[in-house]
């Protein structure tokens, strides 16, 4: 495949995929405004900061897989790509560890007021009465607001610190719902109880429609005054106009690294009134930026990559989750030439759309199943029909559970 890497990745990663024999072209600088003028003849895309809007994937003749290395994807249009036939992808919790220390780093930096000692310090002042009374963090509660890999490292690094942490009870995997268990997470019925407890609230969920702007006046209302927001996630789950709000009535502080209106470039001017606030104590969305957490996502980035490239797909986000066709087909066969493309001549002239296909082969690669699902229901005379395609062994059709 033809690379083009529009942010840096680690050298050594990309000379593993060009010893495999991609071609990989880096070009860390470009703006997301060049990438549509960059992006034709390349087959993929690998971002970190950079924008991938639609313009950038109407220039693509080639596109086929768009990797974010990191977790979040809303700096790609992922249902522009979508409609292109073309992947995005991401690489998660591969940088939990990082977000979770920096997380654990506002708290401690709120608590002991860390940044205005350093600030005191460096200006030649000696303050020593008014930076002594820090509450101290053991026996403080913290609400996690999404319990991912994220949210799990940074529970178990408060827990260690004599934090009481909570969050809400919800269906999770028996692997997730053992660990909380194991880790003495207090589970808790609904937003407002874990928030009206919670002396720390930190946000470690995606930016996505549902969650964009979450945190708003009744969000806030509903924490306690002089509680603390952390926010490592994504500036837009935050109503900037009602933190400052509740940071200038109700004695709340914020510990932040990311922001609604952050800069896309690495470095400029940037003039924003929560980042400015006394109240806050900001970094400049660095959450992931530590050289294990980068070394970490590379080999997850490598790694989709080399998947896609032997036919295989991991994580990506932009496929349809839900279960689509009316009817299951299973096509036992021989794997032989021409069996497959002989059964889709017989669907489409029944006018039955395949909306998913996989064909499995089985051990000896003498015969393999292929297991359809189509639109509408299959008539029995089509059933007689594909039984009687050459080297067709046997077809059962079952209508699909789910289906919407």
């Amino acid at each position: 495949m033809r690379i083009l890497f529009a942010d840096a990745l680690d050298a050594s990663r990309v000379e593993r995929l060009s010893a495999a024999g991609h071609q990989c072209v880096v070009e860390p600088d470009l703006s997301p405004a060049a990438l549509p003028g960059r992006i034709a003849g390349f087959e993929a895309l690998v971002v970190r900061s950079t924008r991938v809007d639609a313009s950038t994937l109407e220039a693509a003749d080639r596109l086929e897989i768009v990797v974010r290395a990191g977790a979040g994807t809303n700096t790609i249009d992922t249902d522009a790509a979508a409609d292109r036939g073309i992947f995005v992808c991401n690489v998660p919790g591969r940088n939990a560890i990082a977000v979770a220390e920096l997380t654990m780093g506002l708290i401690m930096a709120l608590d002991r007021n860390i940044p205005d000692n350093v600030a005191e310090l460096r200006a030649g002042r000696w303050d020593k009465r008014r930076f002594s009374d820090a509450r101290g963090l053991f026996g403080r509660s913290l609400a996690i607001v999404g319990m991912g890999s994220i949210g799990m490292e940074v529970a178990a690094r408060a827990l260690a610190f004599g934090l009481r942490v909570a969050t809400i009870d919800r269906p999770r995997p028996a692997e997730t719902t053992d660990r909380l268990a194991d880790l003495g997470v207090d589970l808790v019925a609904d937003r407002a109880s874990l928030l009206a407890d919670a002396d720390i609230v930190s946000l470690h969920v995606p930016l996505t429609d549902a969650t964009e702007g979450m945190v708003d006046a009744a969000f806030l209302a509903e924490m306690k005054d002089g509680a603390w927001l952390i926010n490592t996630s994504r500036g837009g789950l935050v109503v900037e106009s009602a933190l400052l709000e509740a940071l200038d009535r109700r004695g709340m502080r914020a510990g932040l690294d990311v922001y609604p209106d952050e800069p896309s470039a690495g470095a400029g001017e940037y003039r924003s009134a929560l980042a400015s606030h006394p109240s806050v104590y900001g970094t400049h969305h660095i959450g992931a930026s530590t050289a294990q957490a980068q070394r970490s996502v590379a080999d997850g980035t490598v790694e989709v990559l080399e998947a896609y490239a032997r036919g295989t797909m991991l994580n990506c986000v932009n496929l349809e989750v839900e279960h689509l066709g009316e009817t299951v087909l299973a096509i036992r066969h021989y794997n032989r030439v021409g069996v497959l493309s002989s059964v889709l001549e017989v669907l489409k002239r029944a006018d039955l759309n395949v909306q998913d296909l996989h064909n499995r082969i089985f051990s000896g690669a003498t015969a393999a199943v292929a297991t359809l699902a189509v639109d509408g229901t299959v008539p029995s005379d089509l059933l007689a029909e594909l039984r009687d395609v050459p080297d067709v062994i046997q077809v059962t059709a079952r209508p699909r559970k789910g289906t919407r």
